[in-house]
């Protein structure tokens, strides 16, 4: 299957446009987790296990991983997802964003060494940086379009030609890179008015959406300003909320209470 056949099937059989964003901080990690050698793998691999049902994807941050010189723990993890949970996607969030010949490498590296079902990517490098990951078909390649910091507004909202520049930027993707049909963009929850109008430009393509949860977005404003005529086209990520949503040996069931609450609440605006 490609990764947006995996999506269609996730959205429809779980009944769920959440994502759960694997960031794992070993200094949030339960008492008994710390200092554990695979605490990293034991951690993400409870909270997914508690939630596999209930999302259409998991999103794991690569910077955590590497940071913690766990990157044998990130394909351990991607494997365990696709051995146990099958069917849901893996988007390895990475963004990206280098010349051809480099991002060759972090191609393989996401879709080859880790397996990875997508990819985040950075476009402004323009469509040679990204044909690399465009190259693997029946993967996904989600490019930042209009990000969630407060920041993005410092470049994404320069004038191009009349246009704002994430406009300019979501119009490329849609008519002229997305030719094999695996492209997505990133559209930050925290700006509802911005995913109305990226929805409007690019019409039925599946948008990332990180902001929910500890960001603050708001829910109900994003699912109307993002879904597709048929209730889905959104990947509504919550990290921090449902990972750190215990404290105790029970944490992976509060983090599944966590998304249920979470996906119910998304649901109610679909």
């Amino acid at each position: 299957m490609t990764f947006i056949e995996m999506l269609q099937a996730a959205w429809q059989k779980n009944d769920s446009l959440l994502c759960v964003g694997l960031d794992p901080d070993p200094m949030k990690f339960p008492t008994h987790l710390q200092g554990r050698p695979e605490a990293i793998f034991e951690f993400c691999r409870a909270i997914v296990d508690a939630t596999a049902d209930l999302v259409c994807a998991f999103k794991p941050q690569i910077a955590y991983f590497a940071a913690n010189c766990a990157e044998d723990q990130l394909q351990a993890l991607i494997a365990h997802i696709h051995d146990h949970h099958p069917g849901i996607p893996v988007i390895v969030d990475a963004k990206r964003g280098d010349i051809g010949s480099t991002a060759e490498q972090y191609a393989i590296e996401v879709f080859e060494r880790y397996c990875g079902d997508a990819i985040t990517a950075n476009p402004y490098m323009g469509r040679d940086s990204v044909e690399p990951y465009l190259a693997y078909r029946n993967k996904g390649v989600f490019l930042l379009c209009r990000t969630s910091n407060p920041g993005g507004s410092d470049l994404q909202f320069l004038d191009v030609g009349g246009q704002k520049l994430y406009e300019h930027v979501a119009g490329i993707v849609a008519r002229d890179w997305n030719m094999n049909g695996q492209c997505g963009l990133v559209v930050g929850a925290t700006y509802p008015g911005e995913i109305a109008r990226v929805r409007r430009i690019i019409g039925e393509m599946p948008l990332l959406v990180p902001g929910i949860g500890a960001q603050g977005g708001d829910v109900e404003a994003t699912l109307k300003a993002g879904r597709t005529a048929c209730g889905t086209g959104l990947i509504v990520n919550n990290s921090r909320a449902i990972l750190y949503a215990g404290k105790g040996e029970d944490f992976a069931q509060a983090a599944r209470q966590a998304a249920m609450t979470s996906r119910a609440l998304i649901n109610r605006f679909r």
